[in-house]
Parts: C-alpha cells; structure tokens; sequence
C-alpha cells in the first residue's frame, strides 16, 4: 500500500507555474479570497506560450497589495515608489528598447497617485503592458476610497457611501491612447491568460484592467460574502463584448459587468515617432536612437 502510494505521488506532474515565481517567498501575503493571485497564475501562463525571451522581460510595481507581484515574479523585477510604476518603467524601456517592460499594480497607484502618468505614457504610446489590478479599493493601506469604488459603495474613508463618479478605465486608455484595450475578471482565467499573451505581443502601450475580489475590506465592509461570492458575482454578471464601445462600459455598484477585449489598433510608438522626426529634422546626420 506504501508503495502505491509513494508511485502515485511521484506520478503527480510539477506545476509549470513554479518557473515563474519566486518560491523561496512563498507562502505569499495575499488574504484569502484575494483575486490577485490568479492573475499572477494568467500572467505566468502567458508567458510560458508568448514565446518571449525571459531574460528581456521585465516587470515594474508600484506600492499596494498588487504591487507585490513584483517581488514574486522570477524576472527582473522593480518595486518601486507609490504612484511611479509607469514612469520607472518609461525610463527602462527608453534605456534598453529591447526590452519587454510590463507593468503590474493596483488601481489606487496606477489611477489615483499614478494617474498623471497613466494618461501621459497611454498618449505618447510608449511601448508596455499594463496590467492593472482593480479591487475597487486602496487594499493595503486600510481600505480607503480609490478613484475606482463605485457610487454608494462604502469604504474606510466614506463610511455612509461613495458620491464620487469612478473612472471607467477602459474609457480612460482609449481616449488618452492607448493602442490594446481590454476588461476581464478574475474569474475569467482563460480570457484574462489570451488577453495577456496578446498584450504581450502588441507594440505600444497596451492595458489590461482586471476586476479581482478584495474579501477583506471591499467584500466585507460592503456585505459581499467572501471572495468565493465575488467570483460566483463575476459569473453571473458579466457579458462579453468584445469591440464594444468603451463609453458605455463603466462599472456601477454589483451592477453588469461588460468585459471583453475593447481596442486593438496600430500607431507608431514613441519611439518611432522621436526617430522619424528627428530624421526629417536632421538627415543623415541622425542615427536613429536604439537605446
């Protein structure tokens, strides 16, 4: 009996996942019931099919629950100031254009602190993938209202209600540039796995929000059940439409979810603009710039 057993756990395939991350720090921070930890599970299986060069991939967070994901990844990582993910991760990217530079945060440092640097990167269309993970509410911090809680949904800091309108994100990519646009849940692993894997491959900065469950303090404080209610929430209420227009796609408290794949278009990059101006400007005498 030993002995089948021993065969049967030796029969038991590793998972793939491990390759990807940091397994010397695991068990990981997050609460249970956290959706973040499945988007990490859809951005290892990414990459594992994208076909990119690990060692040219780099992943860049800001400070907050999502932000840890930088320091469990096994890529080159950069955890870096609150709000300052994106601009940490222009420079890498205008240093060594080769490189793949994803960034990967939460809603209240992308959106909140972080929103100036949102719009600026998303209109220049400088060349990342943003991923950015909406729990609807600064998680790390103590629960405060996010530029991303819903109308009349509580938080630490709006005890009898939010009366703020939220952004609507994939509305606030496109209009400021962005090339790939695109909503999912944390329940919807396989869509979120391709969406990813597509803005991967996409050149120009392309923007992923993924919606994940927050069971400490959104879930609790607005009596949503735990985080295993908030994926069955996801199931029931989200459509997909893919193309659909990004204006009449925001997100209202436990209302429908619109999800799907938004934009995706082409425009030269920043890069591609400086050097074909300053080529027309100067000729000859200017070597394209290739970090």
């Amino acid at each position: 009996m030993g002995q089948e057993v021993f065969e049967v756990e030796q029969a038991v395939p590793s998972n793939t996942v491990e390759s990807f991350l940091r397994m010397d720090r695991m068990p990981h921070i997050w609460c249970p019931g956290c959706g973040i930890g499945t988007t990490v599970n859809c951005f290892a299986h990414a990459l594992e099919t994208s076909g990119l060069d690990l060692q040219k991939v780099a992943v860049v967070s800001g400070i907050g629950c999502t932000g840890r994901v930088a320091g469990y990844v096994n890529l080159d990582s950069f955890h870096t100031t609150h709000g300052r993910a994106i601009p940490f991760a222009t420079g890498l990217k205008l240093a060594n254009p080769e490189l793949k530079v994803v960034v990967y945060s939460g809603d209240g440092d992308l959106t909140a602190i972080g929103g100036n640097h949102f719009i600026h990167a998303a209109r220049r269309n400088v060349d990342m993938t943003v991923i950015l993970v909406n729990n609807f509410i600064y998680g790390m911090t103590g629960g405060q209202v996010a530029p991303t809680t819903p109308m009349t949904a509580t938080a630490s800091t709006t005890p009898y209600g939010n009366y703020e309108q939220s952004f609507n994100l994939p509305y606030l990519a496109e209009s400021c540039g962005a090339v790939y646009v695109a909503r999912w849940t944390a329940f919807h692993v396989r869509h979120l796995t391709k969406s990813i894997k597509e803005a991967l491959a996409k050149k120009g900065f392309s923007f992923i929000e993924v919606l994940a469950p927050c069971p400490t303090l959104y879930s609790r404080r607005n009596k949503l059940g735990d985080g295993l209610d908030q994926m069955v929430y996801y199931r029931d209420h989200s459509e997909i439409r893919n193309g659909a227009d990004t204006k009449t796609i925001p997100l209202e408290f436990q209302g429908k979810i619109v999800v799907g794949k938004f934009v995706d278009k082409e425009r030269p990059t920043y890069l591609d603009v400086m050097n074909e101006y300053y080529q027309q400007k100067l000729g000859a005498a200017y070597t394209p710039y290739k970090g």
